[in-house]
């Protein structure tokens, strides 16, 4: 890649991807100010220390992270995050690990200054997060019991990937939607995303943070039941067992490829277990319940070490981990690239080729009782040679995780974040754009015909029909956006009966050197899941204004539907409910502000991202704040109920 201009150093910059950016508002702005005046992008830590200002080789951890850390979190051994993975952990969690978790034993030679420069240099001179003890527990004694009488209810990511709620749970006539008003609001201590999609129950409301607890809270309230500490970021959704036929239950996972079982009254530790052995594997996709059995998909970020033109790229490969709900016993696992990563050649200055690999699997499984059979769909390949297992539709078999079939949309889509980089020699030869299938794949019934579709969303802004009895055979296609790294259907569609709903996320700009197809489409889309006719679109109009620099039209977050209604978080901050019949707005309401949390201090909502709005007896339910590539950071759980004017 040549040297750019401004403007094409402008695009390109804004589109790297920051996944350690762990900042607030205004080092992020700082960031974008200082990108403006480089001539080229060197490494991903060049942007990432030099932006914000700091000489990360002059700070004392550089040398004791270097001489006790380093040799194992290079990427070289199993189950050791890499460095750069660390680097998307927080201040407090890190010195936690390392004075009494997990990596205690390595540090006890190190005095706690020492301990305190390391997790500074990981962290890019973060300041150590606000502890527990200042955030006690603030249920009072009749507030503590659970409603064992509200059992949770099997829709949403975990059970069913449509995220359409009945009107029996919902709870929300159309008449009464005008009258929604703030109850209370939540501020996650020390965050800039909140990302984890929250699940309710029990009188309760369970979500993840990025810190890495996972809160109880009273669903009337909003008092604290109880908190769990999990290794790292938890961005997966809450899944929540009925507690019929065992104990409740709470499966989640985290962002170092680790999956917990908690009790869902006491918050304690059931099980625990590592899903992937590759330093760079995560867990962002919510596992799916069934039948006693739950099903973790799992992905990666080793796009980021990728970078460093010395990384051997790649070696890690999607997976899907099917383990007893009750025990986490392993019952199979599933790679979705059959073989593992070998030498396919060495890059213009030698550094050695390892491919197949990627396909990493972002969102939710469908699962399909009737066929016996689980859906993933999958992200590009990161290495080249590519394989057809990325950008691919997958079918498995339930009882045994072996793949029956699989459908590729989007071929030769090799990518990783060198790619983003001049002349970077670990960018693959294949034209790849990162092209994911980053929402969950939906199953819906033509009630004339009786025929089944499975209806598939991709960041390229195309949405698919496949047969699901026929390999997976394209029966319809339709192009709703013009797609991108950050475009297209993002991370999840909503479906109410054959009636799908496609939000896009469009931002208005691309990166440089990808021709994507059309002008932006960000907004709200209808479609006919039968034929894929479109039936309305309602594209946001821009109203960021200039003094917004991390705004956008488009919708990136999940939606939900209830009862011809589909609810949107967006970029720009805004909640908005939509008529299902011709896409209006029904309400409206503007989350990129400040909060009063009921813990007693002060949140910021921002951008909407990730995992999208709930509603359950009458409650919507959303997360605001997404302090990730460029998008408006915040730290926002609120709760909306209606109420007379």
């Amino acid at each position: 890649m040549e040297a750019a201009n401004s403007s094409q150093r402008h695009k390109l910059f804004k589109y790297v991807v920051i996944f350690v950016l762990t900042h607030g508002y205004q080092n992020i702005h700082a960031s974008q100010e200082s990108i403006l005046g480089n001539e080229n992008l060197k490494s991903v830590d060049d942007f990432k220390a030099d932006s914000l200002g700091i000489d990360r080789s002059t700070m004392p951890g550089a040398t004791l992270f270097r001489d006790n850390c380093l040799d194992c979190h290079n990427g070289s051994v199993p189950r050791a995050p890499h460095q750069q993975w660390l680097e998307l952990m927080d201040a407090h969690t890190l010195n936690a690990a390392l004075t009494k978790g997990i990596m205690k034993t390595q540090a006890t030679h190190l005095s706690s200054t020492e301990r305190e420069q390391i997790t500074d240099y990981i962290t890019f001179g973060a300041e150590i997060f606000i502890t527990d003890e200042q955030y006690p527990s603030n249920c009072k004694d009749q507030q503590i019991k659970f409603n064992l009488g509200d059992i949770p209810p099997r829709i949403n990511w975990g059970h069913d990937t449509s995220r359409h709620v009945p009107a029996e749970v919902a709870q929300l006539a159309t008449k009464d939607i005008p009258k929604l008003r703030l109850k209370w609001a939540y501020a996650y201590p020390g965050a800039n995303r909140a990302r984890s999609q929250p699940s309710a129950g029990w009188g309760s409301i369970f979500v993840g943070s990025q810190d890495g607890k996972v809160y109880a809270l009273d669903l009337e309230t909003g008092c604290e039941h109880w908190r769990f500490q999990a290794s790292a970021e938890v961005r997966t959704g809450i899944v929540l067992s009925d507690g019929q036929d065992s104990r409740p239950m709470v499966f989640f996972g985290d962002i170092l490829a680790k999956a917990y079982a908690l009790d869902a009254l006491t918050g304690q530790l059931i099980w625990q277990q590592r899903t992937h052995d590759h330093p760079s594997a995560t867990l962002t996709g919510t596992p799916a319940l069934e039948s006693g059995v739950l099903y973790i998909p799992i992905s990666s970020l080793e796009v980021i070490p990728a970078a460093d033109p010395n990384y051997e790229c790649c070696t890690f490969r999607g997976k899907v981990l099917a383990v007893n709900a009750l025990t986490g016993k392993e019952i199979w696992s599933s790679w979705i690239i059959p073989k593992p990563a070998i030498h396919a050649g060495e890059t213009s200055i030698g550094t050695r080729i390892l491919a197949p690999s990627g396909a990493p699997i972002w969102s939710s499984p469908l699962i399909d009782i009737s066929r016996g059979m689980l859906y993933v769909g999958t992200g590009e390949n990161y290495s080249s040679p590519s394989d057809n297992s990325s950008d691919a539709v997958h079918a498995l078999d339930l009882k045994s995780g072996k793949q029956i079939w699989k459908k590729q949309t989007t071929a030769q889509d090799a990518w990783n974040v060198a790619c983003m980089i001049a002349k970077n020699p670990n960018c693959p030869k294949e034209p790849g754009v990162d092209m994911d299938f980053g929402s969950s794949i939906i199953l819906i019934k033509d009630d004339e015909s009786g025929r089944e579709i499975l209806v598939a969303g991709q960041k390229n802004g195309m949405v698919y029909g496949l047969d699901p009895d026929k390999n997976g055979k394209i029966i319809w296609q339709q192009r709703l956006g013009r797609g991108g790294i950050q475009g297209g259907v993002h991370f999840g569609m909503a479906a109410e009966t054959h009636q799908i709903y496609v939000p896009i996320a469009d931002n208005g700009e691309t990166p440089p050197n990808y021709d994507y197809q059309g002008p932006a489409q960000g907004g709200m889309h209808s479609i006919d899941g039968r034929t894929g006719d479109i039936l309305w679109t309602n594209l946001k109009k821009d109203i960021c204004g200039d003094n917004r620099p991390y705004c956008a039209p488009g919708i990136s977050a999940a939606v939900t539907s209830f009862s011809g209604h589909v609810i949107a978080g967006h970029l720009d901050g805004h909640l908005r409910i939509y008529s299902s019949s011709d896409g209006s707005v029904l309400w409206d309401y503007n989350t990129a502000k400040k909060f009063k949390s009921i813990a007693g201090f002060e949140g910021i909502g921002g951008s909407i991202s990730g995992g999208g709005p709930i509603l359950h007896k009458g409650y919507l339910i959303a997360n605001s704040g997404y302090g990730l590539y460029f998008h408006e950071p915040g730290n926002m759980l609120l709760v909306f109920s209606a109420e007379e004017t």
